[in-house]
């Protein structure tokens, strides 16, 4: 279930804004295991609304795998919300890139009207805290991926456990 939230300034329940905690995911990823954002915790991550009939969400993927990659060191973990599209095409076109962040289906739209979707490809940053800091409403380039990823990487590496080791 979906906490409410406010956004300041504003007394209406469920806008999501930059420096309030990011809404809940949970569910169950295309693969069939058990998912839940709040297991994150302690580790920089992005949320990423998709389906593979978009074509910016289909550009945007090798960059995603590349991020993934090269910021491995700082824990970076990526969410797929799986939005518009049925799980078969998506599950194949996963697995088709070697892509191993978990992705869990809304076909329900519980997730994207919680993070108030307005198009594919749309992505969330969101710190070690569980707080949004960013949004990108399309395609992701480098330096606008490097740009975004700098506000939420920021607190040193997780520890073994996931958590966030305290800063001195």
């Amino acid at each position: 279930m979906l906490a409410p939230s406010t956004t300041p300034g504003s007394s209406e329940p469920g806008l999501i804004g930059r420096g309030q905690p990011a809404p809940a995911i949970d569910g169950t990823t295309l693969d069939g295991r058990p998912f839940d954002l709040a297991s994150l915790r302690g580790r920089p991550v992005i949320v990423n609304f998709w389906g593979p009939s978009c074509v910016p969400c289909r550009e945007e993927f090798p960059l995603l795998l590349d991020k993934l990659r090269a910021h491995a060191a700082d824990g970076l973990a990526v969410v797929g919300v799986l939005m518009n599209d049925p799980p078969a095409p998506a599950l194949d076109f996963i697995h088709q890139y070697g892509a191993t962040w978990p992705t869990v289906d809304d076909s329900t739209a519980t997730f994207r009207t919680a993070y108030r979707v307005a198009a594919r490809p749309q992505s969330y940053f969101i710190d070690r805290d569980g707080i949004l800091r960013s949004i990108q409403v399309g395609q992701l380039t480098d330096a606008e991926f490097e740009r975004q990823y700098a506000l939420i990487s920021q607190g040193g590496a997780p520890s073994p456990s996931g958590k966030t080791p305290p800063t001195p």
